[in-house]
């Protein structure tokens, strides 16, 4: 439930919305309404929705000690993997430029310790996943 109404000219915000009717509700066809960042947003959800496996062996491998996936809030998981996919398969932006943007996402659909929590997760696995892809 959103805490507060998203921007819709946030292309992050648009991607955790986009996963989540995917991954959560089953919504068939995703479309992508014109928008400055419409290839953006298409790469990141639709390579999200590809590379959901390697994604989760991401999460299993660098955070199976702190966290299971599963139990989180679901809004918490769009944005865990969509994160993830950008960490591996967009290096040329910068991990602190994707974190404060998901940081940023979030404050729509999370509250603040869910956002400061999320933000150590982020941080931490970033720095695995840059670190030993890098």
């Amino acid at each position: 439930m959103p805490l507060q109404h998203a921007p819709k000219n946030n292309p992050r915000v648009i991607v955790i919305q986009k996963l989540y009717g995917k991954f959560f509700n089953d919504e068939e066809n995703l479309t992508f309404p014109k928008h400055r960042f419409k290839k953006f947003i298409k790469d990141v959800v639709n390579g999200t929705i590809e590379r959901d496996e390697v994604i989760n062996d991401e999460i299993k491998i660098h955070l199976n000690l702190d966290i299971n996936i599963k139990n989180l809030d679901k809004v918490f998981q769009v944005i865990i993997k969509s994160a993830i996919f950008e960490f591996l398969y967009r290096p040329k932006t910068s991990v602190n430029i994707i974190i404060k943007e998901y940081l940023n996402a979030s404050n729509y659909f999370l509250d603040k310790s869910q956002t400061r929590y999320l933000n150590a997760i982020l941080d931490k696995i970033s720095k695995k996943i840059r670190n030993s892809n890098g």
